[in-house]
């Protein structure tokens, strides 16, 4: 069952698998009620989280914290 986005924390780190894409994310700081500003620690890039959700939650949707 995927994390619910309110219990997303600044300094955690987030395994996130959504259309076949997993990426592991570390929220860096909370910019919005439901938006996080997270760096992929695969290719050091920086995201928002509005922006990896931007086209819905694929039926393999997940997201749990790692550490």
């Amino acid at each position: 069952m995927p994390l619910a986005i309110d219990n997303i924390r600044v300094g955690r780190v987030y395994k996130l698998v959504n259309y076949g894409e997993i990426r592991f994310l570390e929220v860096m700081e909370r910019i919005g009620r439901e938006n996080f500003k997270m760096k992929d620690l695969a290719t050091l890039e920086y995201y928002e989280l509005e922006e990896l959700l931007r086209w819905g939650k694929g039926k393999d949707y997940d997201l749990d914290e790692v550490r």
